[in-house]
């Protein structure tokens, strides 16, 4: 277990405003919305537009209930457990569609608006996602700002890997290949051409290259591997493991941070 890195506080600034535009570029894409298209399948099978547009808003409740947890010492209510949060996801995806979509942006409100209370010497608290691991109050935004730009991939409305910021896909790219560099996953060297980095996470496997939207949209199972250039064509990929998990290295696992399993 390592210990919590500090972010600066310019830093923090500027991962909230990233979370807003990213929330921003969402709602726009949300406008005039019809209910046909709610109720159409996302691009994450199975579920519908309408069941991803309910997974944002439910996680944008959890991430305010972290931040707030993080501000105050001590917990705002009760916790949902998993079985608890699949029930009101259900309930929220039932919405008419205009309702559902001002559930999902004023969800995403909450928690740009939570981080703005935030102190600056409790961005560095310990919290614990609901799977055990735990994190620094600041990677939470980093939690957020993943969880609306793949969702907003998923619904399939016109938004692809190609608009994602370049700074989210370093980040991004950063995280997971650090994860398969630990895990041994044997891929010897990953090009993202556009942004002149590259990454080792193996001394063997093949070499992968591309832009770096299409690499991170390969390694989240977002996109095939069309468009990639591997130094091993005849062969195929090895297969990736689940996307997102855990960082890795990260800040350890808890039955208890804060008092709370």
């Amino acid at each position: 277990m390592t210990d919590s890195p500090s972010m600066p506080t310019p830093a923090v600034d500027r991962l909230m405003g990233e979370v807003d535009r990213s929330a921003a570029r969402l709602a726009a894409t949300l406008s005039g919305l019809t209910e046909a298209e709610c109720r159409a399948p996302s691009a994450l099978a199975p579920w519908t537009r309408g069941q991803v547009l309910a997974h944002i808003a439910g996680s944008a409740d959890a991430y305010v209930w972290l931040l707030r947890l993080a501000r105050t010492g001590s917990a705002p209510g009760p916790r949902q457990d998993a079985a608890a949060l699949a029930e009101t996801a259900e309930r929220t995806a039932a919405l008419p569609v205009d309702a559902l979509a001002d559930r999902t942006r004023r969800a995403l409100d909450l928690v740009v608006a939570e981080a703005r209370e935030m102190p600056a010497a409790r961005w560095d608290v310990l919290v614990a996602a609901l799977a055990g691991w735990r994190h620094p109050a600041w990677y939470t935004l980093l939690r957020c700002l993943r969880e609306l730009e793949h969702h907003h991939v998923d619904l399939g409305l016109g938004y692809g890997t190609a608009d994602w910021p370049a700074s989210y896909v370093s980040w991004a790219l950063d995280e997971t290949l650090t994860t398969l560099q630990v895990q041994g996953h044997p891929v010897a060297r990953v090009e993202a051409v556009d942004l002149g980095r590259h990454w080792a996470p193996s001394p063997e496997g093949p070499s992968i290259a591309g832009p770096g939207h299409l690499l991170l949209g390969w390694l989240s199972g977002r996109t095939p591997a069309t468009g990639l250039v591997s130094d091993r064509a005849t062969e195929t990929l090895p297969p990736l493991p689940r996307w997102p998990q855990p960082p890795t290295p990260g800040w350890g696992r808890t039955d208890d941070v804060l008092g709370l399993a």
